[in-house]
């Protein structure tokens, strides 16, 4: 199965912008929780580590960014050196699996396609327990379910993406085969308002703050909800956990305590964007990932309000999470008969951030039937 190749999701005017203050990592911002410097670790002896993320001015993935914002991976000594998916480049994932980066910030499901392949590909925690996405379709589409996408063109990231897999997934659910109906790639973002906007795809799976812009241009609604809990257990039928760390197992060997200082950092950003409000975590983020061509920062606040409920507050794998993710991947022929299920995420690093942190865990984990 052809592996992830998601289109970074940046505003055509901001696109540039986007990027370098993506790659740039920001300056650590001020807050409460942040270590004073005193507590932060030299940063001349840091351990540095490579960690690409699969669009990084999305929603779902705004922990990453987040944490170096706050000073969070300062604070637990480590050196991020964070960096996002272009268009048309090497998707995070598969940059992480050829050794281009030590990390990925990329959807769970990808340990259990690549360990499908003979790459030990391991989650080290997990963000959220939605991939909060939404199908947006345009009114005249008439969509409220996936058996009503019979007939019409999806738009995805990418052919081959996660995008891709789960819109299979949802019309299995609903008793379709991909035959039954069409799907193109539209990227995200501009690239994918322009595919609603000309007429080229009737629905597109998307994220926020793509969401939010089609909604204010009054050019789609949603269709179908994954972007909480309760809509992806509505839509599936389980949890799906999504956002994740991802890395090589050989790596994370060799880089225990590198692997540990970045799960630390994570998890007390999931613990603060639990405890903060969207609008407090919209200031943390750069300016031109709330606020750009698509998207007022109103908007970004009032869409993150509405989804903040798909983050994990403790970076715990959610019990019942794992067997939906494989009930997945066979649906859409994935053959995971040699994959443990234990193999694919490990819940140790974000325990034991949970026991520095003084944090208690707030779901049931995810243990041997997953």
């Amino acid at each position: 199965m052809k592996m992830k190749r998601s289109i970074y999701a940046a505003a055509a005017a901001g696109a540039v912008a986007l990027t370098l203050s993506a790659c740039g990592g920001g300056s650590a911002a001020s807050s409460g929780s942040t270590a004073s410097s005193g507590q932060s670790a030299d940063s001349a002896s840091m351990p540095t580590v490579k960690l690409m993320v699969g669009g990084i001015d999305k929603q779902i993935y705004l922990p990453y960014q987040l944490a170096q914002q706050l000073g969070f991976y300062q604070k637990y000594g480590v050196k991020v050196e964070l960096s996002t998916e272009q268009q048309g480049g090497v998707g995070a994932e598969d940059a992480m699996a050829s050794g281009q980066v030590d990390m990925a910030g990329a959807w769970y499901i990808h340990t259990v396609d690549f360990q499908s392949k003979g790459k030990n590909v391991v989650n080290l925690v997990q963000l959220s327990g939605a991939p909060g996405e939404r199908i947006m379709c345009t009114p005249k589409a008439n969509v409220h379910s996936g058996a009503d996408l019979k007939g019409k063109t999806v738009g995805v990231t990418d052919l081959g993406s996660g995008t891709d897999e789960l819109t299979q997934f949802i019309v299995s659910k609903a008793g379709l085969s991909k035959n039954d109906y069409h799907t193109i790639a539209v990227g995200a973002g501009a690239t994918a308002i322009a595919a609603i906007q000309r007429g080229s795809a009737d629905c597109v799976m998307t994220t926020q703050p793509t969401v939010g812009a089609l909604e204010a241009k009054n050019l789609a609604v949603p269709a179908i909800d994954l972007a909480t809990a309760d809509g992806a257990k509505a839509a599936l039928g389980g949890t799906l956990p999504s956002a994740g760390l991802l890395a090589q197992a050989d790596w994370v060997k060799s880089h225990e305590d590198a692997a540990q200082k970045v799960v630390d950092a994570l998890v007390d950003t999931m613990h603060w964007i639990s405890t903060h409000s969207a609008a407090d975590i919209a200031d943390k983020l750069p300016q031109s990932y709330v606020q750009n061509a698509t998207i007022t920062k109103d908007q970004y606040v009032k869409a993150l309000d509405q989804d903040k409920a798909q983050f994990l507050p403790d970076g715990i794998m959610p019990a019942g999470g794992p067997k939906t993710i494989f009930e997945e991947e066979k649906t859409i022929g994935v053959d995971t008969s040699k994959i443990k299920m234990t193999d694919t995420f490990t819940q140790k690093y974000a325990q034991a951030a949970l026991k520095l942190e003084g944090y208690t865990a707030a779901s049931t984990p995810a243990g041997e039937d997953g």
